[in-house]
């Protein structure tokens, strides 16, 4: 157990710019899309990833950056293939994955095919 959560000790808010410490609730926060960004059980948080800046200048350049990082449909539904694997580790049948996780079996393809080129690119470049 962290010993932050066992003392009751609230950490500081991190810039996610550069890093600063934030302890006196002036901390700012925004959503920008991510599609990396699985939440570990609600699918409605999905693709958005919390941002924390230090100042408004901070914000305005991790806004920008997540303007240009390219939102890929199909990493996002492999994400939520991989939520539903970790749920249910025994597996599931194409039927229950698309119950599950309301993605169509052409998606799901789509995912896995992107899955599959993601690790064939890992392994060429390791």
């Amino acid at each position: 157990m962290d010993d932050h959560v066992s003392t009751g000790e609230i950490l500081p808010e991190l810039c996610d710019l550069c890093g600063m410490a934030i302890s006196d609730g002036s901390e700012l926060y925004a959503f920008a899309p991510d599609s990396s960004l699985i939440h570990a059980y609600d699918p409605k948080f999905d693709g958005k990833r919390r941002l924390t800046a230090c100042s408004a200048e901070h914000m305005t350049q991790l806004q920008e950056e997540y303007k240009h990082r390219p939102f890929i449909e199909e990493e996002q539904w492999a994400g939520k293939m991989g939520r539903m694997f970790d749920q249910h580790p025994e597996g599931l049948s194409i039927k229950d994955m698309i119950e599950a996780t309301s993605l169509t079996r052409e998606q799901l393809d789509r995912a896995v095919a992107w899955n599959n080129e993601q690790v064939r690119h890992h392994r060429r470049n390791n």
